[in-house]
């Protein structure tokens, strides 16, 4: 199995390298690179890999390794199409963040960051050959692309940020009841059942999960295939999930970041489903407005797996990215397209949605008071969270330090 080696880390006095698997599919000199979320693997994007290359199968790893070099704009003279390749097709790569899957597990929080994981995603792009390529992340996978664009932005030909939050706070969901109950459930899912049951209901939305597929719902079908994958992966590992949470919850993307992001020359999307419950559509917005001109919005109808819930239109808005890169469009005219509504319900404009404050006092503190309220809501659910947190903790010291009754041996 391909694996690239990172870097190493020191384990009292034994170093253990650090190891990403990666799957490398299609052939062409145009390069793309899939950043998948927390506790996804690089399986998460089939529906993309397939809609960009034709197909879901690895390519030949040692015959892509031996394809010739080419002076192509785009990978820098990288290994790209081979001779009977015509240079117009897509070669894509997805990989296991550490943490999860099959690359490597690290034990402590601290060994985990979108930083040192963008650092990961860099020393895939090295162990590549590829000098420039197309960055898609999704969720957590968008944050730490946005790490990498903002840190090696000659290296990117554009970039995608799929449900996107700005980390921290903005990774807490809207506070109601369906999701305390949700988040509670997801704390006790120990099992791909349970788990897999969870997953529905927060990555889609309920109108697609309810739609008939011949005989059954889509759920009983999704249902089914969740809980096949996550028993022939195992559930990921506590360490590997708190450290990718953690990743995110320390996220944020400072100024200096984004103006390097908008003034480096590429073309960004930044596309989100409307039904959004964990990344929060506000966010995705926000973040758009301060990578303009630069950024796109893409608004689909979807939750936060929209890349499976409305593939095609996920795709089609990467393909377009990839063929304005081609065709040397400027951030400006990316951004300057007017706002439309597609014929599948894709809102897509150069201009987010904001929240426009008018010269009224009554009106300003309108908005203050709702912003007040948003923060102190985001605050509860925090405690909230702490909370639950600290009461399965302690059942769990509880049961350790339980007496085990022994039967009395007769003399």
């Amino acid at each position: 199995m391909p694996y690239c080696e990172v870097d190493r880390y020191q384990d009292g006095e034994q170093w253990e390298g650090v190891r990403l698997f990666y799957t490398r599919h299609g052939r062409g000199a145009t390069k793309v690179l899939l950043v998948v979320g927390l506790a996804g693997t690089g399986k998460s994007w089939a529906p993309q890999i397939k809609g960009l290359t034709g197909s879901v199968e690895p390519a030949d790893e040692e015959n892509a390794a031996a394809a010739p070099q080419t002076a192509d704009e785009e990978t820098g003279g990288a290994a790209a199409a081979p001779e009977d390749d015509d240079g117009e097709g897509i070669e894509v790569c997805c990989f296991d963040n550490r943490g999860v899957g099959s690359s490597t597990i690290l034990p402590q929080k601290s060994h985990y960051s979108t930083t040192i994981m963008a650092k990961d995603a860099l020393a895939l792009l090295d162990h590549l050959g590829w000098k420039k390529a197309h960055v898609f992340g999704h969720s957590m996978g968008a944050m730490i692309s946005c790490k990498l664009a903002a840190m090696a932005p000659h290296r990117i030909s554009s970039l995608a940020l799929l449900n996107v939050t700005g980390g921290g706070m903005e990774c807490f969901p809207k506070l109601d009841g369906p999701m305390l109950s949700l988040a509670f459930r997801f704390l006790r899912a120990t099992t791909p059942e349970l788990r897999a049951h969870v997953d529905l209901d927060t990555h889609y939305t309920k109108e697609y999960l309810d739609e008939k597929v011949e005989s059954c719902t889509r759920r009983e079908v999704l249902y089914k295939e969740y809980v096949k994958n996550i028993s022939s992966t195992g559930m990921q590992s506590s360490c590997g999930f708190e450290g990718q949470l953690n990743s995110c919850w320390t996220h944020k993307m400072t100024t200096k970041e984004l103006d390097t992001i908008r003034d480096a020359g590429f073309l960004v999307s930044v596309i989100h489903g409307r039904s959004d419950i964990i990344a929060q559509l506000c966010h995705a917005r926000r973040l758009a407005e301060r990578l303009a001109p630069a950024a796109r919005m893409v608004e689909l109808q979807g939750a936060h797996l929209v890349s499976h819930e409305r593939p095609e239109e996920v795709n089609n808005a990467l393909m377009e990215l990839i063929k304005a890169t081609k065709s040397m469009t400027t951030p400006h005219e990316w951004s300057s397209q007017p706002e439309n509504t597609s014929e599948t319900g894709a809102l897509i404009s150069a201009r987010p949605v904001i929240l426009m404050i008018r010269k009224d006092e009554a009106a300003n503190a309108a908005v203050a008071v709702y912003n007040l309220l948003a923060k102190l809501q985001l605050s509860f659910l925090y405690v909230i969270g702490l909370i639950m947190m600290g009461f399965e903790h302690m059942r769990n010291i509880v049961r350790v330090m339980k007496p085990v009754k022994v039967a009395a041996i007769e003399s």
